[in-house]
C-alpha cells in the first residue's frame, strides 16, 4: 500500500487529522498532529482496510537546534487486511514534538505494548507521555539526572552513582557465575 493511500484512509477516518507524507525509502512514513494521535492510532487499528494491529517499537529523533525538536517515532505493522490479497505492510508513524512542550499522548490505550517503549523514549529523550500509566526510569538509575540520548546532553561526565544499594553479585560471585554457565 503506497504511502498515499495511507494518508487518504487516515483522513476518510479522522478527517481533522493533519496528515502528510514524510521522506522514505523502504515503507512509508506519515507524520501527524499530536493533538490527532490517538484518533490515527484507533483508525490504523480497526479499519478493515488498514488492520495495523501490532506495534512493533517507539523511539525518538532529537533534531536540536531545529524546531520542532523531537519526533516520536511509531512502527507499526499490519498482519494481514482483509480480503483476497491479505497484504501484510508496514508503516512509519511520526509525531513532531516541540522542545519546549515535549508530551504526546501515550497511545499504550491502543496499543499495550508501547507502555515499555514510552517508558524508554521518557527516560532517554525526556519526552512525557499524557496518561501513561506507568511513566518512570527504566534503563537509567532513579536519581539520574538528565536525559542521556538528548543533542545537549553534556556526554564528559565522570559522576559517581549515588546509588547506595549494594551490588547483589560480588565480582568473582558474577564471574564465578559465567564460568558455570559456559561449562553446561
Amino acid at each position: 500500500m503506497n504511502t498515499q493511500l495511507l494518508i487518504d484512509a487516515i483522513r476518510e477516518a479522522v478527517p481533522s487529522a493533519r496528515a502528510e507524507a514524510g521522506p522514505s525509502t523502504d515503507q512509508p512514513t506519515i507524520f501527524v498532529a499530536r493533538e490527532a494521535l490517538l484518533d490515527v492510532g484507533r483508525a490504523l487499528r480497526d479499519r478493515p482496510n488498514l488492520r495495523f494491529q501490532f506495534l512493533a517499537d517507539v523511539t525518538a529523533v532529537d533534531w536540536y537546534p531545529r524546531e520542532p525538536r523531537f519526533e516520536v517515532v511509531y512502527i507499526l505493522a499490519s498482519l494481514g487486511i482483509e480480503g483476497p490479497d491479505r497484504l501484510k505492510k508496514r508503516l512509519r508513524l511520526k509525531v513532531r514534538v516541540p522542545g519546549d512542550d515535549a508530551r504526546v499522548p501515550s497511545v499504550a490505550e491502543v496499543w499495550p505494548s508501547a507502555g515499555w517503549a514510552e517508558r524508554e523514549v521518557f527516560d532517554l529523550f525526556g519526552i512525557l507521555f499524557d496518561g501513561h500509566a506507568d511513566l518512570r526510569r527504566i534503563l537509567m538509575p532513579e536519581d539520574w539526572e538528565g536525559h542521556p540520548l538528548r543533542k545537549d546532553y553534556p556526554v564528559q561526565i565522570r559522576m559517581a552513582a549515588k546509588t547506595l544499594a549494594p551490588l547483589q553479585l560480588s565480582p568473582e560471585q558474577f564471574a564465578a557465575n559465567i564460568r558455570a554457565d559456559r561449562e553446561r
